[in-house]
């Protein structure tokens, strides 16, 4: 993995250790956990108050059930930091930043200006989104 992390935030990066989810229950008094493909990001809304990080693992791709996550947190009031994790490519980073994502740790690096430029390339979007864009049916019916 590259060590370039992405953020669209102006507060400090979290540095607490990052708990796998699996093994929250545990270390009850964490502060950041990751979420893998098969967890679910509802059992983490009783604790949104104390969360500051939630890391989204994409181990590829072509699985998109971390974006489900993502939006599940942001619809539920979660305002902490939101990373996406691992195969983040520049081609959906508009896509992650509309369900709620607010940085990105890639395995492969990405520029600052590449997520900016990628966020801002479809100003329009067809979906409702949690990142305050009205869809674009909304805008053009009311």
């Amino acid at each position: 993995m590259v060590d370039t992390l992405i953020r669209l935030r102006d507060d400090a990066a979290s540095t607490a250790p990052v708990v796998p989810f699996a093994d929250l229950g545990e270390a009850s008094n964490a502060t950041a956990v990751r979420l893998s493909p098969g967890d679910d990001a509802r059992a983490l809304l009783p604790l949104l108050d104390r969360l500051e990080l939630v890391e989204v693992a994409f181990p590829a791709y072509t699985d998109g059930r971390g974006y489900s996550s993502a939006r599940a947190l942001r619809e539920h009031g979660y305002t902490g930091e939101l990373r996406a994790v691992g195969d983040v490519l520049i081609d959906q980073i508009s896509h992650y930043h509309r369900v709620g994502f607010d940085a990105f740790l890639p395995n492969q690096p990405i520029t600052r200006e590449a997520v900016d430029k990628a966020i801002h390339t479809w100003p329009e979007v067809y979906q409702r989104t949690v990142d305050g864009r009205q869809p674009i049916w909304a805008l053009r019916h009311g």
